[in-house]
Protein backbone atom coordinates (compact mmCIF):
# COMPACT_ATOMS: atom_id res chain seq x y z
CA UNK A 1 0.00 0.00 0.00
CA UNK A 2 1.54 3.22 -1.34
CA UNK A 3 -0.25 6.50 -0.01
CA UNK A 4 -0.80 9.53 2.37
CA UNK A 5 -2.85 8.87 5.32
CA UNK A 6 -3.96 11.34 7.85
CA UNK A 7 -5.00 10.42 11.60
CA UNK A 8 -6.80 12.33 13.72
CA UNK A 9 -4.44 11.10 16.76
CA UNK A 10 -6.79 10.28 20.30
CA UNK A 11 -4.82 11.24 23.51
CA UNK A 12 -3.15 8.78 25.47
CA UNK A 13 -0.79 7.09 22.92
CA UNK A 14 2.08 7.81 21.45
CA UNK A 15 2.73 8.80 17.47
CA UNK A 16 4.99 5.18 17.35
CA UNK A 17 1.76 3.53 18.79
CA UNK A 18 -0.82 4.88 16.19
CA UNK A 19 2.19 4.18 13.33
CA UNK A 20 2.23 0.58 14.55
CA UNK A 21 -1.47 0.47 14.62
CA UNK A 22 -1.76 1.64 10.99
CA UNK A 23 1.13 -0.60 9.70
CA UNK A 24 -1.80 -3.51 10.77
CA UNK A 25 -4.18 -2.46 9.28
CA UNK A 26 -2.97 -1.90 6.45
CA UNK A 27 -0.94 -4.73 6.28
CA UNK A 28 2.10 -2.77 5.21
CA UNK A 29 5.40 -2.93 6.79
CA UNK A 30 7.05 0.62 5.60
CA UNK A 31 5.22 3.27 7.45
CA UNK A 32 6.10 6.89 8.90
CA UNK A 33 4.73 10.18 10.06
CA UNK A 34 5.85 13.21 9.66
CA UNK A 35 6.25 15.05 13.20
CA UNK A 36 5.96 13.37 16.51
CA UNK A 37 3.13 13.98 19.08
CA UNK A 38 3.14 14.24 22.17
CA UNK A 39 0.99 11.24 23.86
CA UNK A 40 -1.25 13.93 26.05
CA UNK A 41 -1.36 15.94 22.54
CA UNK A 42 -4.09 15.09 19.75
CA UNK A 43 -4.82 15.93 15.77
CA UNK A 44 -3.09 15.84 12.86
CA UNK A 45 -0.89 12.84 12.26
CA UNK A 46 0.40 12.74 8.51
CA UNK A 47 1.73 8.98 7.79
CA UNK A 48 3.43 7.98 4.87
CA UNK A 49 3.12 4.44 3.46
CA UNK A 50 5.21 2.19 1.55
CA UNK A 51 7.32 4.01 -1.19
CA UNK A 52 5.49 7.19 -0.15
CA UNK A 53 7.86 7.41 3.13
CA UNK A 54 10.34 8.53 0.47
CA UNK A 55 8.63 11.79 0.65
CA UNK A 56 9.01 12.05 4.25
CA UNK A 57 12.14 14.39 3.48
CA UNK A 58 10.40 17.33 2.06
CA UNK A 59 8.41 17.73 5.02
CA UNK A 60 10.88 18.40 7.92
CA UNK A 61 10.54 21.99 8.16
CA UNK A 62 6.80 22.09 7.93
CA UNK A 63 4.82 24.70 9.74
CA UNK A 64 2.35 23.16 12.49
CA UNK A 65 -1.12 25.42 13.37
CA UNK A 66 -2.06 24.26 16.88
CA UNK A 67 -4.91 25.26 19.41
CA UNK A 68 -4.81 24.59 22.78
CA UNK A 69 -5.08 25.02 26.82
CA UNK A 70 -2.26 26.59 29.40
CA UNK A 71 -3.44 26.17 32.87
CA UNK A 72 -1.85 29.10 34.81
CA UNK A 73 -0.91 29.05 39.04
CA UNK A 74 1.07 25.54 38.34
CA UNK A 75 4.55 24.19 36.63
CA UNK A 76 5.36 20.94 35.92
CA UNK A 77 8.31 19.10 35.45
CA UNK A 78 7.45 18.00 31.86
CA UNK A 79 5.64 21.58 31.08
CA UNK A 80 2.16 19.69 30.96
CA UNK A 81 -0.68 17.72 32.60
CA UNK A 82 1.12 14.68 32.78
CA UNK A 83 3.99 15.71 34.84
CA UNK A 84 4.57 16.11 38.61
CA UNK A 85 4.13 19.93 40.14
CA UNK A 86 7.09 21.76 40.71
CA UNK A 87 6.15 23.75 44.22
CA UNK A 88 2.46 24.56 45.59
CA UNK A 89 -0.04 26.23 43.14
CA UNK A 90 -0.43 29.98 43.73
CA UNK A 91 -3.24 32.28 43.39
CA UNK A 92 -3.55 33.77 39.80
CA UNK A 93 -4.84 36.84 39.48
CA UNK A 94 -3.87 38.10 35.93
CA UNK A 95 -5.95 39.57 33.04
CA UNK A 96 -6.53 38.98 29.71
CA UNK A 97 -4.53 42.03 28.58
CA UNK A 98 -1.60 41.03 30.50
CA UNK A 99 -1.47 37.58 29.03
CA UNK A 100 -1.66 38.99 25.72
CA UNK A 101 1.00 41.37 26.77
CA UNK A 102 3.52 38.54 27.79
CA UNK A 103 2.46 36.12 24.76
CA UNK A 104 3.15 38.87 22.50
CA UNK A 105 7.15 38.61 23.85
CA UNK A 106 7.07 35.01 22.19
CA UNK A 107 6.29 36.09 18.68
CA UNK A 108 8.32 35.64 16.06
CA UNK A 109 11.64 34.22 15.89
CA UNK A 110 12.80 33.49 19.26
CA UNK A 111 15.44 31.10 21.30
CA UNK A 112 13.58 28.15 23.20
CA UNK A 113 14.66 26.23 25.75
CA UNK A 114 13.07 22.34 25.18
CA UNK A 115 11.11 21.10 27.84
CA UNK A 116 13.76 18.06 29.81
CA UNK A 117 11.25 15.55 28.52
CA UNK A 118 11.81 15.41 25.10
CA UNK A 119 13.57 13.24 22.44
CA UNK A 120 15.67 15.98 22.01
CA UNK A 121 19.33 13.63 21.75
CA UNK A 122 22.35 14.28 24.60
CA UNK A 123 25.22 12.53 23.84
CA UNK A 124 22.43 10.03 21.67
CA UNK A 125 20.63 9.41 24.88
CA UNK A 126 17.14 10.86 24.51
CA UNK A 127 16.48 14.01 26.83
CA UNK A 128 13.59 12.10 28.68
CA UNK A 129 15.45 8.93 30.02
CA UNK A 130 17.95 11.66 31.70
CA UNK A 131 14.92 13.63 32.80
CA UNK A 132 13.24 10.24 34.29
CA UNK A 133 16.07 8.77 35.82
CA UNK A 134 17.07 12.45 37.84
CA UNK A 135 19.89 13.31 35.68
CA UNK A 136 20.74 16.69 34.61
CA UNK A 137 19.71 17.30 31.36
CA UNK A 138 21.89 19.85 29.59
CA UNK A 139 19.54 20.75 27.30
CA UNK A 140 20.95 24.01 24.98
CA UNK A 141 18.11 26.94 23.18
CA UNK A 142 16.72 26.07 19.71
CA UNK A 143 16.10 28.86 17.60
CA UNK A 144 12.23 28.76 16.42
CA UNK A 145 9.46 30.94 14.91
CA UNK A 146 5.93 31.46 16.22
CA UNK A 147 4.32 33.16 13.03
CA UNK A 148 0.88 33.57 14.94
CA UNK A 149 -0.19 33.67 18.29
CA UNK A 150 -3.75 34.34 19.60
CA UNK A 151 -4.64 34.54 23.34
CA UNK A 152 -8.42 33.62 22.57
CA UNK A 153 -9.77 33.87 26.30
CA UNK A 154 -9.06 33.52 29.87
CA UNK A 155 -11.07 31.88 32.51
CA UNK A 156 -10.17 31.61 35.93
CA UNK A 157 -6.45 29.97 35.57
CA UNK A 158 -6.96 28.72 32.09
CA UNK A 159 -5.60 30.43 28.87
CA UNK A 160 -7.04 29.44 25.63
CA UNK A 161 -4.56 30.21 22.28
CA UNK A 162 -4.03 29.48 18.78
CA UNK A 163 -0.63 29.30 17.27
CA UNK A 164 0.92 28.50 13.85
CA UNK A 165 4.72 27.75 14.23
CA UNK A 166 7.87 26.45 12.74
CA UNK A 167 8.96 22.48 12.83
CA UNK A 168 11.14 22.53 16.24
CA UNK A 169 8.30 24.58 18.51
CA UNK A 170 7.42 23.36 21.75
CA UNK A 171 4.31 24.53 22.90
CA UNK A 172 5.13 23.11 26.25
CA UNK A 173 7.80 25.38 26.52
CA UNK A 174 5.94 28.21 25.43
CA UNK A 175 3.18 27.45 28.23
CA UNK A 176 6.10 26.92 30.74
CA UNK A 177 7.79 29.97 29.89
CA UNK A 178 4.51 31.95 29.86
CA UNK A 179 3.64 31.22 33.29
CA UNK A 180 7.18 32.37 34.39
CA UNK A 181 6.74 35.83 32.37
CA UNK A 182 3.36 36.43 34.34
CA UNK A 183 5.21 35.51 37.53
CA UNK A 184 2.27 32.64 38.55
CA UNK A 185 4.07 29.31 36.40
CA UNK A 186 1.63 27.26 34.64
CA UNK A 187 1.61 24.37 32.24
CA UNK A 188 0.05 23.10 28.96
CA UNK A 189 -3.42 21.52 29.99
CA UNK A 190 -4.13 19.94 26.46
CA UNK A 191 -3.07 20.76 22.87
CA UNK A 192 -4.82 19.95 19.46
CA UNK A 193 -2.62 20.07 15.98
CA UNK A 194 -5.17 21.44 13.08
CA UNK A 195 -2.47 21.27 10.17
CA UNK A 196 0.66 20.28 9.59
CA UNK A 197 1.66 21.97 6.27
CA UNK A 198 -1.42 20.97 3.62
CA UNK A 199 -2.63 18.51 6.13
CA UNK A 200 -5.53 19.93 7.63
CA UNK A 201 -8.12 17.89 10.76
CA UNK A 202 -11.00 17.75 7.39
CA UNK A 203 -8.32 15.31 5.74
CA UNK A 204 -7.93 13.38 8.93
CA UNK A 205 -9.52 10.02 10.14
CA UNK A 206 -9.81 8.16 13.04
CA UNK A 207 -8.36 4.96 14.18
CA UNK A 208 -11.87 3.44 14.61
CA UNK A 209 -12.50 5.24 11.42
CA UNK A 210 -9.29 3.49 9.73
CA UNK A 211 -9.72 0.30 11.74
CA UNK A 212 -13.35 0.11 9.74
CA UNK A 213 -12.51 0.51 5.94
CA UNK A 214 -10.00 -2.01 6.81
CA UNK A 215 -12.06 -4.30 7.60
CA UNK A 216 -14.47 -3.64 4.91
CA UNK A 217 -11.31 -3.38 2.28
CA UNK A 218 -10.98 0.26 1.33
CA UNK A 219 -8.48 1.45 3.61
CA UNK A 220 -6.26 2.59 0.41
CA UNK A 221 -9.56 4.63 -0.67
CA UNK A 222 -8.98 6.95 2.83
CA UNK A 223 -5.28 7.87 1.44
CA UNK A 224 -5.28 11.44 0.10
CA UNK A 225 -5.22 12.13 -3.69
CA UNK A 226 -1.52 12.19 -4.08
CA UNK A 227 -1.56 15.48 -6.52
CA UNK A 228 -2.73 17.02 -3.24
CA UNK A 229 0.80 16.50 -1.44
CA UNK A 230 3.98 19.13 -1.45
CA UNK A 231 1.42 21.81 -2.91
CA UNK A 232 4.07 23.87 -3.42
CA UNK A 233 5.58 21.97 -6.32
CA UNK A 234 4.07 21.95 -9.69
CA UNK A 235 2.88 18.88 -11.28
CA UNK A 236 3.58 17.70 -14.56
CA UNK A 237 2.55 14.26 -16.45
CA UNK A 238 5.48 12.31 -17.60
CA UNK A 239 5.04 10.27 -21.26
CA UNK A 240 6.07 6.67 -20.85
CA UNK A 241 9.40 7.24 -22.52
CA UNK A 242 10.10 9.75 -19.66
CA UNK A 243 8.38 6.95 -17.22
CA UNK A 244 10.93 4.62 -18.28
CA UNK A 245 13.71 6.78 -17.90
CA UNK A 246 12.60 7.77 -14.40
CA UNK A 247 12.32 4.43 -13.34
CA UNK A 248 16.33 4.07 -14.35
CA UNK A 249 17.51 6.99 -12.76
CA UNK A 250 18.05 8.83 -15.87
CA UNK A 251 17.27 12.90 -16.41
CA UNK A 252 14.12 13.91 -18.91
CA UNK A 253 12.87 16.59 -20.65
CA UNK A 254 10.22 18.26 -18.78
CA UNK A 255 9.81 21.35 -21.34
CA UNK A 256 6.41 22.65 -19.65
CA UNK A 257 8.24 22.95 -16.41
CA UNK A 258 11.04 25.53 -17.24
CA UNK A 259 11.28 27.23 -14.18
CA UNK A 260 10.30 25.12 -11.31
CA UNK A 261 13.51 23.89 -9.17
CA UNK A 262 11.53 21.00 -7.80
CA UNK A 263 8.51 19.01 -9.56
CA UNK A 264 6.33 16.18 -9.10
CA UNK A 265 5.83 13.78 -11.89
CA UNK A 266 2.98 11.92 -12.80
CA UNK A 267 1.75 8.84 -14.79
CA UNK A 268 -1.26 9.25 -15.55
CA UNK A 269 -3.83 11.58 -13.53
CA UNK A 270 -2.76 9.84 -9.72
CA UNK A 271 0.55 7.81 -9.85
CA UNK A 272 3.63 10.04 -8.46
CA UNK A 273 6.60 8.29 -10.14
CA UNK A 274 8.84 10.77 -8.70
CA UNK A 275 10.29 14.15 -7.55
CA UNK A 276 12.26 15.56 -10.20
CA UNK A 277 15.21 18.58 -9.59
CA UNK A 278 16.08 20.70 -12.58
CA UNK A 279 19.37 20.53 -13.37
CA UNK A 280 19.52 23.54 -16.39
CA UNK A 281 17.22 24.07 -19.13
CA UNK A 282 13.99 21.92 -19.13
CA UNK A 283 16.44 19.10 -18.50
CA UNK A 284 15.00 17.36 -14.95
CA UNK A 285 16.89 14.65 -12.60
CA UNK A 286 15.05 12.21 -10.28
CA UNK A 287 15.62 12.91 -7.09
CA UNK A 288 13.13 10.65 -5.59
CA UNK A 289 12.10 7.48 -7.50
CA UNK A 290 7.97 6.52 -6.40
CA UNK A 291 7.26 4.02 -9.40
CA UNK A 292 7.68 0.13 -8.80
CA UNK A 293 10.72 -1.36 -9.76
Amino acid sequence: MNGVLVVDKPAGITSHDVVAQVRRLANERSVGHLGTLDPMATGVLPLVLGRMTRLAQFYTGSEKQYAGEIVLGLATDTYDADGEPIGPAVPVRVTLEEVRAAAARFCGTIEQMPPPFSAKKIGGVPAYKLARSKKEVPLQPVRVTIHELEVESLEGERVRFRARVSAGTYLRSFAHDIGIALGVGGHLACLRRVAVGEFTLQDAHTLEQLADSAQAETLEGQCLHLRRVLPEFPSVSATEENAGMIRHGRAVNLPEMSRAPLVKVFRGQSELIAIAARIAGTLFQPKVVLIAD
